[in-house]
């Protein structure tokens, strides 16, 4: 069993293969911050390599070092054995590394081919770029993936799932030896989950070395060869995943023993505070009813393409109902906008946070105080000292980790942006706050922190609701769950109804 204070050094296993792409000894540092000390990592050629660490932990860093566009101030990058170094991102994709982002950037006005070979397209004669073999070599990658995409659509045509698999399919449009894999099962559903899980199958059968980041022991356990856990900057251990449980390597993350998750609440729900009946869209949503009272948090599950982030953003006034009527504390109110929904109490933390959630290049201060202009200003002018001190005050609220409050939101962690959003809209003093996917693409260390705070702000009398597609976190944080299908509320759950399989069922019409 493993104590706290425990580090785990690299067992002899994990390094006893030839590594195809290794770091050693490597250190890279930011003003104020550490982001690495001295840390290893072996990726071996027909492995899956899991990279497991807490938001911060320097993961994003060391893919960032792996691709070129950082440089160690210290250590060596290991190609076959021999110190090599990637100055740009082109030489590290000579050497075979290529990265599959969680958010990549794809072009909407190009074709699929297009974005496949963009930089890198086949050419003829003059130096041309030869379409037909650039169409034809991209419907051989597809075709290799499984993915049934014409190359020649226009990306806008795609839904979210196909544009991930037409990024996959840019990764390998190189001669990749190392696949780089940060958080790809993000946006995919169950069965597109499940077609990812074989094309890792079939890279790792190709003699790939895969390095695969995710924040769910779920997929870890099932598709890594290897494990490596990094916190705070430093490597804690690494080693086969078959030699440890989901609660040494959760304790490896966190320092600490994380055994339970979820807080333990006693509801206590005061008055209504929110009554929405009849609500429908044209297109997403029909005949939503349901009532929320203080103190109380509503969960809202449903599978992809459901329903629920649709009418929660017509509900925050993003998109317009066509029918529905909206009560708060008993009064009806007309939302129009959001800016009508945050004047009645209603405020919106989306699953998007990086686009619709906070502006990544505005430091910490000016984000969380963004909403809350006219309660720090006076006579026409901010008044610096009172929005530093609003801003302080929600985030250590939070436990938000950053080197100052000045520091952009762009270069936080995923799980500390999360954070700047919802102390944005809290400072708003709100009646109501939505969680849409709250802690997606969180790791369980923040996900425990998220969890912990919304028992809080239940149990200080604001009534919560939460969208979310985790089971264990819909049922381990809500007094009751509505459950939608197909843009329409197909259940209602409390008290012992509420169970996984009742939830599953209902959602996927069984």
């Amino acid at each position: 069993m493993l104590k706290q204070s425990d580090t785990i050094m690299p067992s002899e296993r994990a390094t006893a293969e030839p590594a195809v792409l290794a770091l050693s000894g490597i250190t890279k540092t930011f003003p104020g911050v550490k982001a690495l000390s001295e840390v290893s990592l072996n990726l071996i050629p027909g492995k899956v390599t899991a990279l497991i660490g807490e938001n911060g932990a320097g993961k994003s860093t060391v893919v960032k070092i792996l691709t070129g566009i950082y440089q160690p101030d210290g250590g060596d990058i290991l190609v076959n054995g021999v110190p090599t170094a990637f100055p740009v991102p082109q030489a590290a994709a000579d050497n075979g590394v290529t990265a599959i982002h969680q958010e990549t950037v794809l072009f909407d006005e190009l074709s699929v081919a297009e974005n496949i070979f963009l930089g890198h397209a086949p050419r003829g004669a003059f130096g041309l770029i030869d379409r037909k073999a650039m169409t034809r070599k991209a419907g051989e990658i597809l075709d290799g993936i499984g993915a049934g995409i014409d190359p020649g659509h226009k990306l806008r045509d795609l839904g979210i799932a196909n544009k991930h698999l037409v990024a996959i399919a840019r990764a390998l449009s190189i001669d990749a030896r190392v696949v780089i894999m940060d958080e790809p099962t993000a946006a995919l559903s169950h069965k597109e989950i499940e077609e990812l899980y074989e094309l890792v199958e079939s890279l790792r059968a190709q003699g790939k070395a895969i390095l695969f980041i995710s924040h769910k022991f779920d997929e870890i356990f099932r598709i890594a060869d290897n494990y490596t856990v990094f916190r705070d900057g430093q490597l804690i251990g690494d080693g086969a995943v078959s030699d440890v449980t989901e609660a040494d390597l959760v304790k490896m993350m966190v320092g600490r023993d994380v055994s339970q998750i979820f807080p333990k609440r006693t509801p206590d729900p005061g008055d209504e505070v929110l009554k929405v009946a009849g609500y429908s869209h044209p297109t997403e949503f029909e005949d939503i009813g349901f009532t929320l009272r203080r103190g109380e948090i509503l969960g809202f599950y449903g599978l992809v393409g459901a329903g629920r982030s649709e009418f929660m953003q017509a509900l925050f006034g993003i998109t317009r109902p066509s029918a529905g009527t909206v009560e708060v504390a008993g009064t009806p109110v007309q939302i129009r906008s959001a800016a009508d929904a945050v004047g009645n109490g209603i405020v919106y933390v989306p699953e998007d946070r990086g686009r619709q959630g906070a502006i990544l290049d505005l430091p910490i201060f000016q984000n969380v105080t963004l909403p809350s202009l006219g309660r720090i200003s006076g006579k026409g002018f901010l008044k610096l000292a009172e929005e530093f001190r609003l801003a302080r005050e929600y985030t250590e609220r939070l436990d938000l980790r950053a080197a100052s409050l000045d520091t952009h939101v762009g270069n936080l962690s995923g799980g500390n942006q999360q954070k700047v959003v919802i102390a944005k809209w809290l400072a708003t003093r709100p009646k109501v706050i939505i969680l849409d996917e709250p802690t997606k693409g969180v790791d369980i260390g923040s996900k425990a922190a998220v969890h912990e705070f919304t028992a809080e702000l239940a149990a200080q009398g604001l009534a919560v609701i939460m969208v979310s597609s985790e089971i264990p976190e819909v049922l381990g944080m809500s007094d009751r769950v509505i459950v939608m299908r197909e843009g329409r509320m197909v259940a209602e759950l409390a008290g012992d109804d509420l169970q996984p399989e009742t939830l599953v069922r209902h959602a996927a019409g069984i």
